[in-house]
Order: structure tokens, then C-alpha cells, then sequence
């Protein structure tokens, strides 16, 4: 799907978005917010992201109660403003680096009260107590992500991707039709993800990146970390579509955001069924049975106001 780019093969422009050029960070995905970087189709940029945290939890003797003022949590990157992009078309996010920033120990991880998977909730009322608060810091290095003895791999991608709603203002916590916080491992390097535009500038924001993440991020926390990110941008016009798809060598895979979970699987697997019907020759009945027989389903996240599910068949069922 890549080929279909305004940019093509050519290479565009490099462009840098530090933290101090961002100033101040992003809680909302929205059309409301002013461009802090604008940016022609194929051109690459790097940003730097802070933690979900925005760094204010430093020593595992915080309580993120005491340190963090939820909702302010997840503080996002940009938005980077793509010259071109109209509604109705898609902005192509080609993956090319996530590398961790700042002082070690440069990973995070926690338990919240009242956050979590196997925990009451808000959305989940229960009367048992909450489970106390704990913050473990741990170093990440070329070898990986060092929890006491063991050695973790090193697996990271972005937690939070995505690109502004038609009207909403949205929190950067929630996952939907636009991306946000998906918490979706496969939105990592080397992975194209594909956002459907909704606003003239398509305005793309990035932040919460993680080094490390099990299926559903359990605890509600992953391996948080701040990064720099390296994306290269393209444009696709006229490729609409309702929910974010995304691309690896060997897979394709479409996003779906819900509660109840299997409606998140639906989505998911509805849109999948669409594509294949779309772009890859399938009668939809065909490709709805097919991916009964071969389709995998990849849990982002099961803590989030909307849990994530990504839908994906392997390429080599796709034929051509």
C-alpha cells in the first residue's frame, strides 16, 4: 500500500521537534491545537516524546498518585501539521526508530490504584480496596530491559499514535477511529501505520512510548519511557477507510477500539474482512471464511476507557 504515496521513493526533508521546541505538551487529540511542525509528504522527523508521566515520577519511593494530576497523563508530542492532507485521504506513518532518551533508569513501570486489568475500576466498581501503590525504575541498555535478575527484551513502539478527529477533542488516554492510545506492540519499527485523515493537515501526534509490553498491558503500565521517535511521513490520497490499519513485512492488520473487548475484536476483524475485499481480490464472503481459518487477533490494550484489538492475516494468504 505504501507505493501508493505522494512522495513515492523520493526522500524528503529531516526535520527535528525536541522537547523545548515542542514546549508545551498535548492531553487532547483535536483539530484545535496549532501546528508545531509542518511538513511535506515523504518528509522524515524526528521527535522526542516524554513518558506517560511526563517524567515526574523519578524514584520508586513516588506515589504516581502524589506525583501525576490524572488526566493529564500522556502527554503527546506535535501536532505535526502534513502539507496535502485532506479528508478523505491517509496519512502513511512508516516506523523507522524508537530509541530511549534521558537518565537511567530510564524505564518506569507502577501500580495505581484503582487501574488495571485484574483490579476494580472506575468502570469496574467493586468494594474491595484498592491494591497499594508501587513504582519499580529499572535500566535499559543495549542488552535490554534489567528487572532484577532477568534481562527483558528490548521491544519498543509507540504506546500513543494518531491523528486529529473531524470535531471531537479526545483524551490522549483513549484509543478510537483516529489512533490514540492503542498501547498495540506491532506499532513498532519497521511497521507502517496507515491513519484515516479527517482534517485538512491531517495533525499527527505521538507520545508514550514503551520499551517493553505484554499482550493487554496488564497493570495498565507498560515499560514506559521517554524517546526519541523517528517517523517518515507520506501521503495517500483518495484511501479512505473507518479505523487505523497498519503493515509489517509479513502481515497486514487492522485496529479496532471498544468496549465490550469483542466488540474491539469486531471492528477489528470487520475492517480486515474489508480490506482484502478492497485491495486484494476477495469476494468478502470468501475472505470473511478464510480468516476463520487463518486470521490472528493481538490484544493492545484491556485497561484503557476502550480496549484495542488488532485483526491481521499473513501476507502469504493474500496472494499476488
Amino acid at each position: 500500500m505504501a507505493t501508493r504515496g505522494v512522495a513515492g521513493k523520493e526522500s524528503g526533508t529531516k526535520h527535528e521537534l525536541t522537547e523545548a521546541d515542542q514546549g508545551g505538551f498535548y492531553f487532547t487529540y483535536g483539530p484545535y491545537a496549532d501546528p508545531r511542525l509542518k511538513i511535506d509528504p515523504g518528509d522524515t522527523v524526528v521527535i522526542e516524546t516524554q513518558d506517560a508521566f511526563g517524567g515526574a515520577i523519578r524514584s520508586e519511593s513516588d506515589k504516581p498518585t502524589e506525583k501525576t494530576n490524572h488526566p493529564y497523563l500522556n502527554p503527546q508530542s506535535g501536532p505535526v501539521f502534513v502539507k496535502g492532507a485532506k479528508k478523505g485521504d491517509c496519512l502513511a506513518v512508516h516506523i523507522k526508530a524508537v530509541e530511549t532518551r534521558g537518565p537511567q533508569p530510564a524505564g518506569t513501570t507502577c501500580l495505581i490504584p484503582e487501574f488495571g486489568g485484574l483490579v476494580g475500576t472506575a468502570a469496574t466498581a467493586t468494594l474491595n480496596a484498592p491494591l497499594p501503590e508501587r513504582v519499580k525504575k529499572v535500566v535499559i541498555d543495549e542488552e535490554g530491559v534489567h528487572w532484577d535478575d532477568l534481562v527483558l527484551p528490548y521491544e519498543p513502539f509507540i504506546g500513543t499514535i494518531g491523528i486529529s478527529p473531524e470535531i471531537e477533542a479526545i483524551s490522549s488516554l483513549q484509543p478510537d477511529y483516529h489512533g490514540g492510545n492503542m498501547d498495540l506492540p506491532d506499532v513498532r519499527p519497521g511497521a507502517i501505520i496507515y491513519l484515516p485523515v479527517q482534517v485538512d493537515g491531517a495533525l499527527l501526534y505521538v507520545g508514550d512510548c514503551h520499551a517493553t509490553q505484554g499482550d493487554g498491558e496488564l497493570t495498565g503500565v507498560a515499560m514506559e519511557q521517554a524517546a526519541t521517535v523517528t517517523l517518515t511521513v507520506d501521503l495517500i490520497k483518495d484511501w479512505g477507510f473507518g479505523w487505523p490499519r497498519l503493515e509489517t513485512e509479513d502481515f497486514i492488520m487492522t485496529i479496532g477500539s471498544a468496549r465490550p473487548m469483542e466488540d474491539a475484536a469486531r471492528i477489528a476483524y470487520r475492517e480486515l474482512t474489508r480490506w482484502m475485499a478492497a485491495d486484494y481480490g476477495f469476494e468478502e464472503l470468501d475472505a470473511y471464511m478464510l480468516l476463520g481459518q487463518v486470521g490472528r487477533v493481538r490484544l493492545g490494550n484491556m485497561v484503557d476507557p476502550k480496549y484495542t484489538m488488532g485483526a491481521s492475516i499473513l501476507k502469504k494468504y493474500l496472494g499476488g
